[in-house]
């Protein structure tokens, strides 16, 4: 079964344009199975079975697996059973019967705007990693992106002079960003990016200390390593950032269209999950509704 793992990396790839993070989680989940099925003598498509998946997904819950990760698994597996059956290696797909895990979503996670400035002012910008911590912090807070967008961008992604990021993980889109933000980015380069690269060169915006572009895991470790640091409550993870910037935007008056477009999502309901987070402007409503609100008196 391992030899078909690779095209089927390849077919999403060329075909579904789907991220690089989210085309590794396939190939985790996909191997996976895979090994399972070593183990049980399984090495071709055509030995598979309803059965033999449906205790695949049993073994799953037995070991403890999270849902959401049982839920993940059953779409990596869904689609690599519908590409075999494309390539005539499948007659019925032993998949088609999945149901994923009822996930009990909670809101996700955001910061105060208060918090945000708290945790954007931990980095020390006397030290080089600490210069492009804030440039980092700055610029996932300024245009939510996504992390691994972050860390997938080049010095020619970023216009700092018409202010302005370029994301092209799948579909490409361009994002605003404000003065501050590029102002951070301007001094980040001329400062620090030079002194983390070395000697070593690269295209990468963002260098570890070895100069080599940082990783996921890296910035992981930043950005938790600056919420203890502040004293924050929340649990901070990368993705921390991204939702407060909706959040934000939203109170601020932004509508869903717009927040949908700079955050990449395919369709609003993505993005009306951040609804339940907007607390109302109560200046706003008290001056809207009350008698004695800042409408004009009525003669």
């Amino acid at each position: 079964m391992e030899q078909y793992i690779a095209p089927f990396m390849g077919y999403l790839a060329d075909h579904k344009r789907l991220s690089t993070a989210t085309t590794e989680c396939y190939k985790r989940d996909i191997e996976q199975f895979v090994d399972y099925l070593r183990e049980r003598g399984v090495a071709e498509p055509g030995q598979l079975t309803r059965a033999g998946v449906k205790l695949y997904f049993a073994m799953l819950g037995n070991a403890g697996k999270a849902p959401a990760t049982i839920a993940r698994s059953a779409v990596s597996l869904r689609a690599f059973f519908q590409y075999l059956q494309q390539k005539r290696l499948l007659d019925q797909d032993p998949g088609s019967w999945i149901e994923s895990p009822r996930i009990d979503k909670s809101p996700p996670q955001t910061l105060t705007v208060a918090e945000v400035d708290l945790l954007l002012d931990m980095p020390d910008l006397s030290q080089a990693s600490g210069l492009r911590d804030k440039a980092m912090l700055e610029l996932l807070y300024a245009t939510g992106i996504r992390v691994s967008e972050l860390i997938a961008l080049n010095v020619q992604d970023v216009d700092t002079s018409m202010k302005f990021v370029r994301c092209s993980g799948g579909k490409e889109r361009i994002i605003p960003m404000g003065t501050v933000t590029a102002e951070w980015l301007e001094r980040y380069m001329a400062e620090s990016r030079p002194v983390l690269l070395g000697v070593s060169g690269g295209e990468a915006l963002f260098p570890n200390a070895r100069g080599d572009r940082l990783t996921r895991q890296g910035f992981w470790k930043i950005i938790k390593k600056y919420g203890r640091e502040a004293g924050i409550a929340t649990d901070i993870t990368p993705h921390t950032l991204r939702h407060s910037f909706a959040v934000h935007l939203l109170e601020g008056g932004a509508d869903v269209k717009s927040v949908q477009e700079m955050l990449g999502h395919a369709d609003m309901v993505t993005v009306q999950k951040y609804l339940s987070h907007r607390k109302p402007n109560l200046k706003s409503v008290y001056d809207a509704f009350h008698p004695r609100g800042s409408r004009q008196a009525s003669k």
